[in-house]
């Protein structure tokens, strides 16, 4: 109940703003990574068309970010192909990532007129987060092996988890987890706190969180490859590209720029640092030459 009435009023407030037609509006979702990649996005279309560029970011989950897109409320957003092959197509999820980019792209051509440009560079899988001094006790390097410690586990998740069909209640069933509790739902950004404080013991963040090797934190591995790829890619509105021919190129430029150990030191800087997003961002536009 909680996640539709936050869906509605985020609806709400897209449907009742304004937008600039001369500007180009790029939006993100509600995480740290999701608001560095739409400032990374805005900055790079600001210095290489001279466009204006507004920013919408931080802008729910997935299904706001495309709603937003398919009304026009904004012009682009960065997806994970991975995400939107299970929670925006509603399909299956596989472990081929050519295979994934290239039905992603041709469904949402297909079913939305959208356009799905090349990935960024890098994969953002989902990633089962312990506590370091926990892995190191108990042996524990994979999911399989984490299976006979779970009844005495409590897990923390963020909203959309625990409804995705690449979420828990799949990854429950694949290695047969059966915690000491229903799971904690709380913010993305609490989550690393909670699992910190020992308010939970192990959590589903994102492979490229900087906080993961800042916190002394282990990523249990995939070893039965559940989680689908989740490669980072620009999603735009047709329209805006012909309207503005130079973003093709400007977005070309991008295409596989961007690491998985450049995303994780980025999102160190903001949420482990505390440095500002775009100052952040335009040192690392200004060292990868972008």
């Amino acid at each position: 109940m909680k996640i539709r009435v936050l869906a509605l009023l985020a609806l709400l407030l897209l449907a009742t703003s304004c937008r600039p037609h001369s500007s180009i509006v790029v939006g993100s979702k509600n995480f740290t990574e999701q608001a560095i990649l739409g400032e990374i996005l805005a900055q790079h279309l600001e210095q290489r068309t001279g466009l204006p560029v507004e920013r919408r970011f931080y802008l729910a989950g997935s299904y706001i970010c495309h709603q937003a897109l398919l009304a026009g409320r904004i012009d682009m957003y960065v997806e994970y192909t991975g995400t939107a092959l299970t929670a925006i197509l509603k399909e299956k999820p596989t472990g081929d990532r050519q295979a994934v980019y290239d039905l992603v792209k041709q469904e949402y051509d297909r079913r939305f007129g959208l356009q799905v440009q090349p990935n960024l560079g890098f994969n953002n899988s989902f990633a089962m987060v312990i506590r370091g001094e926990d892995a190191r006790r108990l042996h524990l390097r994979t999911l399989s092996q984490a299976e006979q410690y779970s009844s005495a586990w409590r897990l923390g998740v963020g909203y959309e988890f625990m409804e995705r069909p690449d979420g828990y209640a799949g990854l429950a069933k694949t290695y047969d987890l059966h915690f000491a509790a229903a799971p904690r739902i709380m913010d993305l950004g609490l989550l690393y706190r909670a699992l910190e404080a020992k308010e939970v013991d192990i959590i589903a963040a994102s492979a490229t969180d900087g906080l993961i090797s800042a916190l002394d934190l282990v990523v249990l591995d995939d070893d039965r490859h559940y989680f689908p790829p989740y490669e980072a890619v620009p999603i735009v509105r047709p329209e805006t590209l012909a309207k503005f021919p130079a973003l093709r190129a400007a977005l070309s430029d991008l295409a596989g720029r961007i690491s998985e150990r450049d995303m994780r030191e980025l999102n160190y800087r903001v949420d482990g640092k505390h440095e500002d997003i775009k100052a952040v961002v335009a040192e690392f536009l200004r060292r990868k030459s972008i």
